[in-house]
């Protein structure tokens, strides 16, 4: 079977290839905070090589229906080694445009548990960016968002990628 359709307009290509690459920076830059503690998000006697935990602060204090699904993992080891590889790998293959079937089904499962964390929501009833980015993810699946200002179409090119199409 085939999924995904090509865009043909070429303001579209330029516009999907644009909106990838933004998305993808969104993921690497919490990666690259979080590592580093570059004085956003993330201070950096707080920041992942310094000791501190990408996941404690935020969901230590997560509160709402899923408070305590969210406090449990809250500084895990393993918690914090899936999400800093989730981010790292979603940002980076939205920025190569490869892999974006993997990037859209990982990304838009940490974006929704993201907006569990947030619930309850203070500004709307059950919408937020999370589950924007995760629509926007899936779409630029959907429209082989990798083959414009990315790598999509040699990477559906090679070997590994004939042989598991789900890795285009």
């Amino acid at each position: 079977m085939k999924v995904g359709m090509a865009v043909t307009n070429s303001g579209g290509k330029f516009f999907f290839g644009l909106a990838r690459l933004l998305l993808g920076w969104v993921f690497l830059w919490a990666f690259l905070d979080k590592l580093f503690g570059l004085g956003k998000a993330t201070p950096s006697d707080r920041s992942w090589i310094n000791g501190g935990s990408p996941t404690d602060g935020y969901l230590s204090n997560v509160g709402g229906p899923f408070k305590s699904f969210f406090n449990s993992m809250a500084g895990q080891g393993w918690a914090d080694w899936l999400f800093m590889i989730g981010l790292a790998g979603i940002g980076a293959a939205l920025i190569l445009g490869i892999g974006m079937w993997i990037a859209a089904i990982g990304g838009t499962v940490l974006l929704v548990f993201m907006w569990m964390a947030s619930l309850p929501l203070s500004s709307n009833p059950f919408l937020d960016e999370h589950l924007i980015y995760a629509v926007v993810l899936l779409g630029l699946a959907f429209v082989r968002g990798g083959d414009y200002l990315g790598l999509g179409k040699p990477w559906a090119r090679t070997g590994l990628v004939r042989t598991l199409p789900f890795l285009r």
